[in-house]
């Protein structure tokens, strides 16, 4: 599936991501990304730990937190924050857009 609208690009569909997971997407010429299903909401961030060479994919979410697998440091879901050390530079977060069936990101067109 690719663009359905100018800006938005297609990360993969809602169902491949169980509720309060991680699941990591290689899309086009972005970094690996970290797509979180919160309830039903969905969320994009690069999944490269900013701390250390480690995928957020493999870590746990803890409410709206990702914890790192590698030295346990956490960040928001929602807003690339850090929340616990080592942890201290914030993760690139992506506008997420659902179309159907679908999660996209909004890039500048």
């Amino acid at each position: 599936m690719g663009e359905s609208q100018p800006g938005l690009v297609y990360v993969c569909n809602a169902d491949e991501v169980e509720p309060d997971s991680v699941i990591a997407v290689a899309v086009g010429d972005f970094p690996l990304l970290a797509v979180y299903n919160l309830g039903g909401e969905y969320f994009v961030t690069d999944d490269l730990c900013t701390h250390g060479q480690a995928s957020l994919a493999d870590g746990f979410v803890e409410g709206d937190e990702i914890e790192c697998p590698l030295h346990a440091g956490r960040f928001c879901i929602r807003t690339g924050e850090p929340t616990l050390d080592p942890c201290t530079e914030p993760l690139k977060t992506y506008p997420v857009v659902r179309q159907g069936d679908g999660v996209f990101i909004r890039v500048a067109p």
